[in-house]
């Protein structure tokens, strides 16, 4: 080290590193609820990429596959899955096991055992297993075979070959139901650190719990931390009930953490206009806007590909929103109706992929149940996000302070145009003609060249307990939505 004084007495120099501007929410995200065993009731949810992912987890003769699937399926394919889990039933405790290595997965770390033990709390009682002798065995399901033999019928203990781990479940259910670690027995040799089930190498335990409704597995897999905003049940086995209960929580989600909800409805009834029984007709009435409906007499789960078509939507590349009808559900086969079923489910604002006369197959009409069209919801949804994380950015990663001040006010608006801007070049947003109260300098009928206005008034207008309370005066934006064609009426007048 050079001897001397600090050059910090001369020229003194600091760093200061800006914070991380908060990114936006993914408004392509599926979470797809199944009750199938695979995600224990702790871990709750899980997140995939692709389909391999399920399949390794799920199989391929699993709702939750066959959602998925359908979802994927789309073409461009959407990216970002996840699937979560609803105890239908009362739950078994679990204790998942540690990875395992290739080297500690060798058989050669097991085939010495021939007086293997150890001890493990089922359902609150201790349990000693005892005499495990490894020597002919080939594979870790073998050593699991020979463990069982011994457990008895209080637990069952598998090998994991995926997460490559031992994984043990009690053979009760409910909240009584529990798996303690593993710990050495009295005797013989103890193999509970290379089961990698001891306290120290496996995960915490998994309590059994009682069932619970569909409603209050949707309520948690609100405060999960997964940037979902799509949701489908995947079990035939949820009623009509159980999805109107969801579809009123839905609704009633927190504006800045948006969500929307999908069923799929095979009820025929739903094809007959005059009936109004049937779950479409239902959420119509009390005007649904965060659910949607589709009729599909193939598959319980085909709402799953109307929802990878919407969601390949890529919010910050330019003319990328698109609109539902007219698009494809590959997986799915087309309904084939008469006019009077077809106007019956327009009229209840349920979905439906349909054949057409001319050979081909589309989806119609792309609306919620309270007839708002899915791409409207979709892109508002994207706008509000994308208008509320930019004007946070400004707040928060600002090194001083936004004042409050017309020079202040103007930083806040400037980042409103700037959503906007982006609403305008992926086409939600486009030129037209005001046609709502007006405020600022626009009227009814004004025409917005831009596709939007942000109004604010002066801050000398502002109340005094908003100045003191460091609000900033009240910001109004006009948007006008581009909209799509959904209909074509053509007249041509022949003249000889």
């Amino acid at each position: 080290m050079a001897k001397g004084l600090s050059v910090q007495r001369v020229v003194k120099v600091s760093i200061n590193l800006a914070p991380k501007a908060v990114g936006t929410r993914n408004f392509g995200a599926l979470l797809i609820v199944g009750a199938s065993p695979v995600i224990d009731v702790k871990e709750r949810i899980r997140k995939y990429t692709g389909l391999t992912g399920v399949v390794e987890d799920f199989g391929t003769d699993t709702p939750e596959y066959f959602a998925a699937n359908l979802f994927f399926s789309q073409s461009p394919q959407p990216s970002v899955l996840y699937v979560g889990r609803w105890a239908k039933t009362d739950t078994a405790g679990q204790l998942n096991g540690a990875f395992l290595s290739a080297e500690q997965r060798d058989m050669a770390a097991f085939t010495p055992i021939t007086n293997g033990a150890f001890k493990i709390d089922i359902d609150g009682t201790s349990k000693s297993v005892t005499g495990l002798d490894f020597s002919a065995q080939t594979n870790l399901n073998g050593v699991a075979t020979i463990i069982n033999a011994k457990l008895g019928s209080g637990a069952a203990l598998v090998w994991d070959g995926v997460y490559n781990r031992f994984v043990v479940t009690s053979a009760t259910a409910g909240t009584a139901s529990k798996i303690g670690y593993a710990t050495a027995g009295a005797s013989g040799t103890d193999i509970s650190a290379i089961l990698g089930l001891t306290s120290d190498l496996a995960s915490v335990p998994v309590d059994g719990v009682d069932k619970e409704t569909l409603v209050n597995c949707w309520a948690d897999m609100l405060n999960q931390n997964a940037d979902w905003y799509g949701g489908l049940t995947a079990d035939t086995g949820a009623t009509d009930s159980d999805h109107m209960a969801v579809a009123e929580l839905i609704e009633g989600t927190d504006e800045s953490q948006s969500r929307i909800y999908s069923i799929t409805t095979q009820d025929p009834k739903t094809l007959v206009a005059t009936n109004e029984s049937d779950i479409a007709s239902r959420l119509k009435a009390l005007a649904r806007k965060r659910t949607f409906v589709q009729f599909s007499s193939s598959s319980p789960y085909a709402a799953a590909s109307l929802y990878g078509r919407a969601f390949t939507v890529n919010f910050k590349a330019n003319k990328s929103t698109i609109t539902l009808k007219f698009k494809q559900e590959p997986g799915i086969v087309a309904e084939t109706l008469t006019e009077t079923q077809a106007s019956a489910l327009e009229a209840k604002n349920c979905n439906v992929f349909v054949n057409y006369a001319n050979d081909t197959a589309i989806i119609e009409e792309g609306v919620m149940s309270n007839g708002y069209f899915f791409d409207e919801v979709h892109g508002c949804d994207w706008l509000q996000n994308e208008t509320q994380t930019r004007c946070w950015n400004l707040l928060y990663t600002s090194k001083t302070k936004v004042p409050q001040t017309d020079a202040g006010t103007n930083m806040l608006v400037n980042q409103i145009e700037a959503a906007c801007e982006a609403g305008v070049n992926n086409g939600l947003l486009a030129p037209g003609v005001w046609n709502s109260d007006g405020f600022g300098q626009i009227e009814s009928g004004t025409t917005l060249p831009k596709g939007y206005y942000v109004y604010a008034p002066p801050v000398a207008t502002q109340a005094q307990s908003d100045r003191e309370a460091r609000k900033s005066v009240p910001i109004q934006v006009a948007a006008k939505l581009a909209g799509a064609v959904h209909f074509v009426d053509v007249q041509i007048d022949v003249n000889r």
